[in-house]
This record gives C-alpha cells, sequence and structure tokens, in this order.
C-alpha cells in the first residue's frame, strides 16, 4: 500500500485551534494532569529523529496520526492508541500461525482493517458453529457486530498488522499487551489499578463528587428520595455518555423544569 501525501499549496488558520507542523503531535503530559488543567496544551515532537511514532493512548484527545505506519510499526499483541467515552482505536501485530483467539463482545462492535499480511475470517453465534468464513489481506476491512464470536488467524509468511476500532470501548484506557497472554490475563487484573475509560475508580469518584453535593443539598431540602434517585441516576447515565458532571446536572433540572420530563415534575410533587 502506498502513501502519498495530499500537499495543499497554503497552510490555513482556524481561530482557537492548534496548527500541526514540524511533525508535532498534540498530547497532554498525564491523565491526570488533563483532569486538572483541560486547557493546557503540551507539544510533543514524534517523528522528527527516526520517523517513528510514540505509540500511546492520545485520548481522548483530538489526534492525527498516519495510521498505516503506526499500525506497521507496532509489534505488540495489542497497543491502544486512542480511548475516548464512546470508541477506541487499537493497534494489533498477529505472529505468523497465531490468532487473535475466539472472543466475543457482548455490547461492543467491532471494526478490524489489515494494513500488512493475510489470515482467514471466522465469525458465527456460537463458538462451535463458526459458519461464517472469508481470507482477508492487506488493505481488508472486517466488520464484527455485537454479540457474534469472532478470530482472525494468521495463514501467511509475516505477521499480521491491522487496527481494531470498539464503540464503545473494550479496553481500559492505556492498554499495552505485549503479548496474548498479557491479553488473557486482563479480565483477572481487578486491582487498584483499574483504569476505566482513562480513568481509575478513584479519579471517577472524584469526577462526580459535584453531584454527590448537589444531591446531598436536595436530601437537605427534604426532596423525597425517589425524585432524587431518578435525578441523579440519569445525570450518571450522562456522564457515561460524555457529559461533563456540570452540564448532565444542568440538562436534567432542565427537563423538570421546562416539562419536558412528566415523570420527574411528578415525582418531585410526591
Amino acid at each position: 500500500m502506498y502513501y502519498v501525501p495530499y500537499i495543499h499549496p497554503y497552510q490555513p488558520y482556524y481561530a482557537n485551534m492548534p496548527i500541526y507542523n514540524d511533525g508535532r503531535q498534540l498530547v497532554y503530559s498525564n491523565y491526570s494532569d488533563r483532569l486538572e488543567h483541560p486547557n493546557r496544551y503540551d507539544f510533543v515532537r514524534s517523528s522528527n529523529i527516526n520517523g517513528k511514532i510514540p505509540l500511546k493512548d492520545y485520548g481522548p484527545n483530538p489526534f492525527v496520526v498516519n495510521i498505516n505506519e503506526a499500525t506497521k510499526q507496532n509489534n505488540t499483541y495489542r497497543t491502544a492508541l486512542w480511548t475516548g467515552p464512546h470508541l477506541q482505536v487499537t493497534l494489533m501485530s498477529i505472529d505468523v500461525g497465531e490468532d487473535i483467539g475466539l472472543e466475543i463482545h457482548p455490547d461492543v462492535d467491532q471494526f478490524l482493517r489489515i494494513e500488512q499480511g493475510q489470515g482467514i475470517v471466522q465469525m458465527g453465534k456460537s463458538r462451535d458453529n463458526l459458519n461464517f468464513e472469508r481470507d482477508a489481506y492487506d488493505d481488508f476491512a472486517i466488520m464484527i457486530p455485537a454479540g457474534t464470536w469472532h478470530n482472525v488467524t494468521n495463514t501467511g509468511n509475516t505477521p499480521i498488522k491491522l487496527y481494531s476500532i470498539y464503540a464503545p470501548p473494550n479496553h481500559p484506557f492505556g492498554t499495552v499487551h505485549v503479548t496474548k497472554a498479557d491479553a488473557a490475563e486482563e479480565g483477572h487484573a481487578h486491582n487498584e489499578s483499574t483504569v476505566i475509560f482513562g480513568m481509575t475508580p478513584d479519579e471517577w469518584i472524584k469526577h462526580t463528587e459535584f453531584l454527590v453535593n448537589e444531591g446531598l443539598e436536595d436530601v437537605e431540602r427534604g426532596i423525597n428520595a425517589t425524585h432524587i434517585l431518578q435525578e441523579f441516576i440519569l445525570m450518571g447515565v450522562l456522564v457515561g455518555k460524555g457529559y461533563s458532571p456540570e452540564r448532565a446536572y444542568e440538562t436534567v433540572e432542565e427537563w423538570e423544569r421546562t416539562g419536558e420530563s412528566k415523570l420527574l415534575q411528578q415525582s418531585k410533587k410526591m
């Protein structure tokens, strides 16, 4: 596959938008810093010296990359390149004669694109009946519906290099599985280092502290428990969809205030 860059005659300028040049990528220094300083940008040179792209999780920030080059550069079984609240991109390398491993994602749709190598794709509703089978090569895309058993086996003489898109994300922010065995341990690693969509459990608690305080104030005002639970469970759902706690609070309050939610108005009068 040949990459031919598009050369525009001039460099446009967009107000309040970063201009990418000199091989620099816009990234943050670390996730905790992003929480405390969401508007601060750090610029890191990514490929000026040896042409290599630093392979790490750049989500959930705006990011542009040559995905073909990044995919071929990756030598790990799986490395997360970008993780957001609703989507995740990972890079994978499958050795000759190896496979991804038979798996199923009940609530996650998956997209795979092969950038190097060849293999056989198997899918089915049962792990014992993979009745969908296709050959796939360089530049082939594979769509895997949620709830479908699937596997990809390397049938060529070079490693398969592919990238995978999960919607919603399927692995913790910053995931790196050097080997297939490392990936198998992910499901058993439930400890203080657990990260879900970019935050540890304690960081999620701190992130939603605003909602906890607002809920406690409603309790002190004597608002009935049914109404409080309805409101703050709804707010939690919106935070999970990517809303900030403040915006989630304002949205649900507006539903009640404007009458867009009749049920919220009714429960408040109980």
